[in-house]
């Protein structure tokens, strides 16, 4: 097969049983691979009602048919389960090596499902898996866990593990892979910590088939061209990282400030990727066969590893009102270590800094832990360390922000979306992210559909942020052509630069299709759809298609898009009527048969 490798790896913890399956190559293609094929998977093989740490649910790794070819960034896999955060179908997304590896080894995806009866890891070379214990790794950190790995099998090996925090089954904890890259959010680490799976170690000899050799070569210098002449792509995220949007945000007036109580941070300058390049940047840290190169790799005292990313910049810097960057950089470090998302892990300090104002919040429930104030950077640090540990008030954090806000009687203050923590753009001054994050189908997210690319940076077009014009389409356009994108196992990046007929052009070139780029994003579409219904299913109804009603209800108080509020009462009629879903927000019987998923009803 070209483009996939036409097989699929179970692994049944409960038996210690390992099989493998032929691919349905009609069925990947028509979902193109990655999330979409997961997605597919999960609904045919679990209960969506299913509970999301039970014995019951499924863990799928999974790569895109462009994932361990010569495509720009084509390194990305994914995690596909039910999620324990928020109830919803959960893709994980990462970079870094470990993806191209898995198809290296000669695999598509991995389903895993049951529960061992102890500690195990998967250690797979090329063909050949075996089911190894792990109990000497149980409770180990994140590189602790790969340094004893890589000695055991090898340098040249490439570990996702979980760290102490999935073990222990917090909400908000990640799969990490290559130390420190993410499969960041909505808990899937906590997943794979219910099944007793501490790591998977792979190393793989194969290459990946491609079915036009020539044809990509034509098409790669086509793309790579654009990437380069991409301001984004090939000079702001290249010089400074995803942080270099800090100033950008901060100056638009929609850079979330404690907790989103205010959207412009006087000291942003200070946590800048300009700042961040200055003061501690050690090297660029690419993913694979990636041209960008946005990945940063930072020292501060005796902490180095990779990261930050825009987004943790944010949640621990001004959502914390936090301007110590030095700092922030440790709590990131730590995030990577017990394997927690930044983003939940930031914006529930950020919550419980508001609960401590509130005094809601007392310092003898901390136990005599940092007090959660404001700007407090020496807290971002120790109650990372404690919600990773899941440890005394820790423990509440590691369940999320809207858990935590809800022990307290005030879920209004978790700024998140069915239960998701919201990321680093406050949706008041940016109406089409407004209606994306509502109706984003794994919640509170920025990469289901980036509307900062036309509505802040102007890309492919500018779009005046304020007006609700056209914002329901482009929303639309923007989650349909994201779930391509992540589904052939490209960087979400790339889309700076380059347009669905390059996708569809690529993935011909590499599978032998015949795409256009209408069908690449229709694709899209009919995973998009298909996310939809098993949320559905799984009790996830419009009724949560909601922003926090600070969002809603209280107006931007200064700054450049002062007295704005997100007005999805008006966007979210327009949004369903374009989806061509009912006015209930339900994907009719004509739109699902249109896409080809009528089997799939809510």
């Amino acid at each position: 097969m070209n483009g996939y490798n036409g097989t699929v790896l179970r692994v049944n913890l409960t038996e210690k049983k390992v099989t493998k399956e032929p691919l349905n190559l009609e069925e990947a293609q028509k979902f193109i691979g990655g999330r979409g094929l997961a997605t597919k998977m999960l609904m045919d093989e679990i209960d969506p009602q299913v509970d999301a740490l039970s014995v019951d649910n499924k863990l799928i790794f999974v790569t895109g048919p462009l994932t361990g070819t010569p495509t720009p960034t084509g390194g990305r896999y994914m995690v596909v389960t039910k999620s324990p955060l928020t109830g919803t179908v959960a893709c994980s997304n990462s970079g870094g090596y470990w993806g191209a590896e898995l198809k290296f080894a000669g695999y598509d995806a991995i389903i895993l499902e049951g529960k061992s009866d102890s500690p195990v890891y998967l250690n797979i070379v090329d063909g050949e898996v075996e089911i190894k214990d792990a109990a000497s790794i149980w409770g180990k950190l994140v590189s602790e866990t790969t340094d004893i790995l890589e000695k055991a099998h090898g340098e040249k090996v490439k570990v996702a593990t979980i760290g102490p925090a999935g073990e222990k089954l917090s909400k908000i904890a990640a799969v990490m892979n290559d130390r420190g890259r993410a499969a960041g959010r909505s808990g899937v680490g906590a997943v794979m910590g219910s099944k007793n799976l501490k790591a998977v170690v792979i190393k793989g000899s194969n290459k990946v088939a491609i079915a036009d050799n020539d044809k990509l070569k034509e098409v790669f210098s086509r793309c790579m061209g654009k990437i380069k002449e991409n301001g984004v792509t090939g000079q702001g995220l290249p010089a400074y990282g995803t942080a270099v949007l800090v100033n950008i945000i901060n100056e638009n007036g929609v850079f979330p400030t404690n907790n989103f109580q205010t959207s412009t941070f006087d000291k942003a300058d200070e946590i800048s990727g300009e700042t961040l390049a200055e003061k501690y940047l050690k090297k660029k840290d690419p993913c694979y066969r990636c041209p960008i190169g946005c990945g940063r790799y930072c020292e501060v005292d005796d902490i180095k590893g990779q990261g930050p990313e825009y987004e943790t910049v944010w949640a621990f810097g001004s959502d914390c009102g936090v301007s110590n960057l030095g700092n922030i950089i440790k709590a990131n470090y730590w995030c990577n270590e017990y394997g927690i998302d930044t983003i939940s892990a930031g914006a529930t300090i950020a919550a419980a800094m508001e609960l401590y104002q509130r005094g809601l919040v007392k310092d003898d429930e901390l136990a005599g832990g940092p007090k959660l104030e404001w700007g407090n950077d020496e807290a971002i640090i120790e109650w990372t360390k404690k919600m990773g540990a899941v440890d005394g008030f820790g423990a509440k954090m590691a369940e999320g922000s809207y858990r935590l806000c809800d022990s307290y009687g005030v879920p209004e203050l978790s700024m998140s979306v069915k239960k998701q923590e919201l990321p680093a753009y406050d949706p008041r001054g940016i109406q089409g992210q407004g209606v994306q994050y509502a109706t984003s189908n794994r919640g509170g997210c920025h990469v289901r559909g980036y509307m900062i690319s036309p509505e802040i940076l102007g890309l492919p077009e500018k779009l005046d942020r304020f007006t609700l014009d056209g914002k329901a389409e482009w929303a639309k356009i923007f989650q349909d052509f994201t779930a391509a994108i992540d589904s052939s196992g490209l960087c979400l990046f790339t889309s700076f630069a380059m347009g669905a007929d390059d996708y569809a052009d690529m993935v011909n070139a590499v599978c032998g299709t015949n795409l256009t780029g209408n069908d690449f994003i229709q694709a899209g579409e009919r995973i998009w759809n298909l996310e939809k219904v098993f949320n559905l299913k799984a009790g996830i109804d419009p009724s949560q298609d909601k922003l926090p009603k600070r969002l809603v209800e209280d107006p931007i108080p200064d700054g450049p898009s002062k007295d704005w509020v997100t007005k999805l009462d008006e966007l979210l009629p327009q949004y369903y009527n374009v989806r061509g879903w009912g006015t209930d927000g339900i994907p009719t019987a004509d739109k699902l048969a249109g896409l080809g998923i009528e089997d799939y009803t809510p």
